[in-house]
């Protein structure tokens, strides 16, 4: 990183008034390491270039992350980190934790990247004790940071108007407006609409249980169609030693769900509505030189409505109200210069409405208490912390009698981390790092309340988490501008978890258990260098492997040579996985290349040769050309996606898209 600490008189003569002789002399030094635990991060025009559309398809980059993609535009996308299960992740948007309790799951592909400008990783926790108490309640976190406004000189209004066409049958049209209302304080809005119909055309193959090829046929995925409008209004203030903002969202969606290729059915008929909307608002202050103050607030109000209409499977027609209000009060003190203390008291409330039938329409208040510490000594960096939760749920219950009764279940946990971060040598930007965690995830309410699958007597579900590892990192004055090199090792422990077991005779009889238990251990490594090539050419190289053998010791009698599921590899989980990103500048011109890889993987612990998946990969290429008229500056973007029209799966019975085009046409002024 270039940092230039200020303009030297190298030498100077003094005339009267006059200085001449000005020379301009730049210092060069590597940044100082701020971090515990950095995080993996994608910020700016890194994002731009990417071939993705959701925060879903930017994330698929990070090491140590699977995805869930169930295909298509508008098809859901989950993450899960280091296979600790997508429950186990806390995601953030501007600072503030988003929600589910129904299913414990955010559906990333509900975001899109034109109204973000920084995404970031952590395993563990945020490197950074001034958070509110939610923070420190993940096994891993991801932050989405909007973009803030920020004006030129003499400006008051930005414009960012983005089309984007393509295979599908795409029309995505977005609007950003930034505008300063005043020296302090400035307003952002964004819309976006999406339409598509979601076709495309895959290649299907099915073996049989001999490895003979039953057939091999090529179809067009339908039902995956997708309309949605996404609304985004936001205020930022500064203040004297402090800063606000508020944020308004809105997310309406239609979409098919294409479902999966089974049994010869090429077509389903389900259908899904989603209308989210939260309000927030953050507030930040410092008092004095030892002090300051960080309150959150936020609501939310989330619906949907699942239709199946195929009564040869089973006929479901279910709507769900989901409530959320959320307080925080964070307080960090300056014991001494590298000594800090902070307090977090956090309270959340959640309610659940539904059309089922016999439903228990409960209701969750969670208190969060965490007390952390910083402390940095010479090379040495340390964090800990100690989080108290709180939570009491209450729900209704129909006995036989047919009267109706109140539950209610508490429960209590203590749960402690601590980071640490060491750089040996003074003037070598090198660095080792460890954490330890045990963290916990409250059961949703689908786990304990669904209609006749849910089991009010569950226990949470625990994880604990080692992590060793270790960074380099450098910036150059010549050929190669800078590098960064890190690699970590870990183990996580998940036990209670909480899995479906079938429940007497039938298809449709499951109950949820806290039975299951998993053991991984993993390695991550990164690499990035930046080169100043000649010719004004600028090149920057990010890889990233991921190694993991997480297996499944829940049932240790269940280990039958042939069709056992202990010891095994954990469904949809790869031994080998990486990413690959190119991206090369010249004057106006921007070309990038990404490469994805997952290995070979089996789509249940049995990882016996019917259960068996197939590696995959895709190569992705696109380029950018910037151009000016009069005031408006515009960018015309080409993608190709799955380049070489590679046929694969991420979730069994799900095609993916094959070779598809991207042609997006960028207005700023």
């Amino acid at each position: 990183m270039l940092l230039t600490f200020g303009w030297v008189l190298a030498q100077s003569e003094v005339e009267g008034d006059s200085i001449t002789n000005l020379n301009e002399v730049v210092v060069r030094a590597t940044k100082p390491y701020a971090e515990v635990i950095p995080a993996q991060t994608l910020k700016g025009e890194q994002i731009e270039s990417l071939n993705s559309h959701s925060v879903a398809d930017a994330i698929r980059y990070f090491s140590g992350v699977q995805i869930k993609d169930y295909g298509g535009v508008g098809g859901i996308k989950t993450v899960d980190i280091r296979s600790m299960g997508t429950n186990h992740m806390g995601v953030f948007y501007d600072g503030i934790q988003l929600g589910n309790a129904q299913n414990g799951q955010i559906d990333l592909g509900k975001f899109s990247l034109d109204n973000i400008e920084e995404i970031s990783l952590f395993n563990g926790q945020k490197s950074e004790i001034f958070q509110p108490a939610r923070d420190f309640g993940s096994a891993g976190t991801i932050y989405l940071r909007t973009r803030r406004p920020q004006f030129d000189e003499g400006e008051s209004t930005n414009v960012k108007a983005v089309f984007r066409t393509g295979s599908f049958g795409l029309v995505n049209p977005s609007i950003l407006v930034e505008h300063q209302l005043s020296n302090s304080i400035s307003l952002s809005a964004n819309i976006e609409y999406i339409n598509a119909n979601g076709k495309y055309k895959f290649r299907y193959k099915k073996y049989l249980s001999d490895g003979s090829l039953a057939w091999d046929t090529t179809a067009t995925r339908q039902n995956g169609d997708i309309e949605s409008l996404r609304l985004e209004a936001g205020l930022f203030g500064r203040l004297n030693g402090g800063r606000w903002n508020l944020k308004a969202y809105f997310y309406d969606s239609e979409k098919g769900i294409p479902g999966a290729i089974v049994n010869n059915v090429w077509k389903t008929a389900q259908r899904q509505w989603d209308r989210n909307f939260f309000t927030q608002g953050s507030y930040m202050q410092r008092f004095g030189d030892k002090y300051e103050l960080m309150v959150n607030a936020k609501y939310a109000r989330d619906y949907m409505h699942y239709l199946n209409p195929d009564t040869t499977m089973m006929y479901i027609d279910n709507e769900f109200w989901q409530d959320e209000i959320y307080l925080s009060v964070a307080n960090k003190y300056t014991i001494l210069k590298d000594w800090d203390v902070n307090l977090s008291v956090d309270y959340q409330w959640n309610t659940l409405d539904a059309t089922l039938h016999n439903f228990a329409y409960p209701t969750r208040n969670s208190l969060l208490v965490a007390l952390a510490t910083a402390y940095k000594w010479r090379g040495l960096k340390g964090q800990a912390s100690l989080l108290g939760t709180f939570v009491n749920d209450r729900s209704t219950a129909n006995i036989s009698t047919g009267s109706v009764t109140r539950l209610t279940k508490s429960h209590e946990e203590l749960t402690p981390a601590l980071f640490l971060s060491y750089q040996p040598i003074d003037d070598v930007p090198f660095n080792l790092r460890a954490f330890y965690k045990r963290i916990f995830r409250m059961p949703t309410f689908n786990d304990l309340y669904y209609t006749d699958i849910g089991n009010v007597n569950l226990n949470p579900e625990y994880v604990t988490l080692y992590n060793i590892g270790a960074q380099y990192a450098a910036n150059f004055n010549g050929l190669l501008r800078r590098v960064l090199i890190k690699a970590d090792a870990y183990y996580n422990h998940v036990t209670d978890k909480i899995i479906a077991v079938p429940k007497g005779t039938g298809q449709y009889r499951w109950m949820m258990m806290n039975i299951g238990k998993v053991k991984i251990r993993g390695i991550d490594v990164n690499a990035q260098a930046s080169f100043n090539l000649p010719c004004d050419i600028a090149l920057d190289l990010n890889m990233n492997y991921t190694y993991q053998k997480a297996q499944d010791y829940s049932d240790p009698t269940d280990n039958d040579s042939y069709a056992g599921t202990y010891k095994g590899q954990i469904a949809y989980i790869p031994w080998h996985s990486g990413s690959t990103i190119v991206h090369g500048a010249w004057r106006d011109l921007e070309l990038n290349y990404s490469f994805i890889y997952v290995g070979e993987r089996y789509h249940n612990s049995a990882n016996i040769p019917a259960n068996y998946e197939q590696p995959w990969y895709t190569h992705d290429i696109s380029g950018s050309y910037r151009f000016k008229f009069n005031k408006v500056r515009l960018t015309a973007t080409v993608e190709v996606n799955n380049l070489f029209n590679q046929n694969y799966e991420v979730i069994q019975n799900y095609p993916m898209p094959g070779r598809n085009y991207k042609f997006i046409l960028k207005f700023e002024l």
